[in-house]
């Protein structure tokens, strides 16, 4: 990713975060001044003298994996914005800058927890207003959907106010969100990692509900069906099965009760790919496995002459399903990558694809400083999958 930018503009030094607008207009006003170091915007833990340390700590930006249609989510945490004067505003611009530019060339959503927004940490208008008219273009074409959760009435008065200058398409991107149970939806919200505040708001307002108008929480997992696929552990024979239908949930339930659809079928030539992130995500135990996770996020570590047999020997300790799948699959993605040219996925940018989707903590959530280690994990055995992975184990 290239160096990020400090901001140099005339408009106030402050960020607001009254719901859509707000997630999404902190990425565009950007000057051509480069940052001495590097920017890593995958991890909140930097070294305290780097530019954005004071940024990354608060932990206001965070990535949550994939949503349920296969977008990279961005979450905005409004509850974690420290006083205005305790925050640089033009770092945090430029910090969501660099999360963002790692996923805008792909469609994404951004969830906004507008809770915990006060008089203290609240910026002024004349800079939304101002940052928003200098959103650039590829920032609004990919974004699919923005969540508002917990709206307050101010922030919908002022998307009123602030309709004249919103288009219409990106007006209608933008979704409230009453309830987090209403997230489930769009993504399984204990990727999340929502704030404890949010969720403890949450809770207030369904005891102040009526019983008769609580809203629907998340129905308990049933037993798994004979021909199930999603949502439970690998079983044999999964890559032989062929579907197809025009939305993700349809495809799953045909999936799981075993009805045959032809992807060729489709008119969404993406529905294929989608449909294979969502059954590594939707895994109980990710395919690379718990017990893996912390050899894999420190594999950094190793040394580059010793990466080929310590990956071969992590990757040997699987179980065997886990390593047909693994193998199946990253010999289809080195396919993939072997015509970058034309559809320009190389090996980083499938790993920064497949990575969030091979590996996770035991909590289901998706660490910001663990997602470039397990990226880079990923990089390489693409790199060395013809040294790593043979045809059998025994091999």
């Amino acid at each position: 990713m290239a160096p990020a930018r400090l901001l140099k503009c005339d408009f106030s030094s402050t960020l607001y975060n009254t719901g859509s607008v707000s997630c999404v207009c902190f990425v565009f006003c950007v000057s051509e001044t480069d940052i001495s170091q590097p920017f890593d915007a995958a991890s909140p833990h930097l070294p305290w003298d780097h530019p954005f340390y004071d940024i990354a700590r608060h932990q206001i930006i965070e990535v949550a994996g994939d949503d349920n249609y296969g977008r990279k989510v961005i979450v905005f945490n409004a509850c974690r914005m420290p006083p205005q004067h305790e925050l640089d505003h033009h770092k945090l611009l430029m910090y969501l800058k660099g999360t963002l530019d790692q996923y805008v060339e792909s469609d994404y959503t951004l969830i906004y927890f507008h809770h915990g927004l006060t008089s203290e940490n609240k910026p002024s208008l004349s800079w939304l207003r101002d940052a928003y008219r200098e959103f650039d273009r590829k920032y609004k074409k990919n974004i699919k959907a923005l969540y508002i959760v917990h709206p307050t009435m101010f922030i919908k008065t002022l998307l009123i106010l602030f309709k004249p200058i919103i288009s219409f398409k990106f007006g209608r991107k933008i979704n409230y969100v009453s309830y987090l149970s209403e997230l489930e939806d769009v993504v399984k919200c204990e990727q999340l990692l929502i704030p404890a505040r949010v969720k403890e708001y949450d809770n207030k307002l369904r005891a102040s509900l009526k019983p008769t108008t609580q809203p629907p929480m998340s129905p308990p997992r049933s037993p798994p069906l004979p021909n199930q696929v999603f949502g439970v552990s690998l079983i044999e024979g999964i890559f032989r099965r062929s579907a197809n239908v025009t939305l993700v949930k349809d495809v799953q339930l045909r999936y799981n009760s075993g009805a045959a659809v032809d992807f060729r079928e489709m008119e969404d030539v993406h529905l294929a790919a989608v449909i294979l992130k969502t059954f590594l995500r939707e895994l109980p135990e990710p395919l690379l496995t718990y017990q893996l996770y912390n050899d894999i996020v420190n594999f950094t570590s190793v040394s580059s002459d010793s990466q080929v047999m310590v990956m071969k020997t992590l990757l040997e300790s699987l179980p065997e399903e886990n390593y047909a799948s693994l193998r199946y699959l990253i010999t289809f993605l080195a396919q993939v990558s072997a015509n970058s040219e034309i559809n320009k996925m190389t090996n980083s940018n499938l790993a920064v694809v497949f990575g969030p989707n091979l590996l996770w903590g035991r909590d289901n959530a998706m660490s910001l400083s663990a997602i470039g280690p397990i990226n880079n994990f990923t990089r390489t055995l693409l790199d060395q999958q013809h040294l790593v992975l043979l045809n059998t184990k025994s091999a």
